[in-house]
């Protein structure tokens, strides 16, 4: 697999993805280019932009559930006046004999502005289903990273800005799991817990059991102070802690 995740890395590297910014990406309602390859990884790539394959799931992918407002959290997908959004963020508000509200951070599919709506907490929303499928992360460059579906032999390019604040934990082999609507990438998510390595501490502690230490890939995390520089520590990506020194 090391060897395939390597080959991959080298031919995605000679190929030549779309030129445009992320914002005419948008606008033209592709978000990735797909270089698609021959079951044995050996043909010659075929370029495409967003319309992939003529999936089955593709036919029903418009066809919704209405659902409660307060069923909805981060990550889901509903249709609102003809237009696609993602749920960013789900605040639940409750505002006494008035009932509750709950109060929605959208992305638009489409153009990727965002916008604020509230909704009753029983108000029917129509939730629309997404793909979700596995990826292999094959590197990170500028802005960008090239992922690799090894059972198709697929390579993906999407925005880190999918990944959220959790684009800095990506690294070479890790798996991710990338979500789409209509053909075309919506959010990827990374493993709750990662491995990471201690770059450096700081010299006095924060709390008498807790210090500042830097992570390889920059981000800064309380660690117990027995933790010295160069040791492999597991983080919770959700929130950035520690959990425990890695087994080795």
């Amino acid at each position: 697999m090391r060897a395939l995740l390597q080959l991959s890395k080298r031919i995605s590297r000679t190929l030549v993805f779309s030129s445009s910014s992320y914002s005419s990406l948008t606008s033209s309602r592709t978000f990735a280019t797909l270089s698609l390859f021959s079951p044995d990884c050996n043909g010659a790539a075929i370029t495409t932009n967003g319309n992939v394959y003529a999936r089955p799931w593709l036919a029903i992918q418009h066809r919704g559930v209405k659902v409660n407002a307060i069923h909805l959290r981060p990550g889901n997908v509903i249709e609102k006046s003809g237009r696609i959004f993602e749920v960013v963020d789900a605040e639940h508000k409750q505002r006494g004999r008035g009932g509750a509200i709950l109060t929605l951070e959208l992305r638009d599919v489409d153009s990727g502005n965002k916008q604020t709506l509230r909704f009753g907490a029983e108000e029917a929303v129509e939730r629309v289903f997404v793909e979700e499928r596995s990826f292999t992360c094959l590197y990170t460059e500028h802005e960008s990273v090239y992922l690799i579906d090894l059972e198709k032999c697929e390579q993906l390019e999407v925005p880190l800005s999918l990944f959220g604040q959790a684009a800095a934990y990506l690294k070479e082999e890790m798996k991710v799991k990338m979500q789409f609507f209509d053909g075309r990438p919506l959010s990827g998510s990374i493993p709750k817990q990662v491995t990471c390595i201690i770059k450096e501490t700081q010299d006095r502690a924060a709390t008498p059991r807790y210090k500042k230490a830097v992570l390889d890939n920059g981000l800064i995390i309380q660690v117990p102070t027995y933790i010295e520089a160069g040791e492999e520590v597991v983080v919770n990506t959700e929130d950035g802690s520690f959990v425990t020194r890695a087994n080795k």
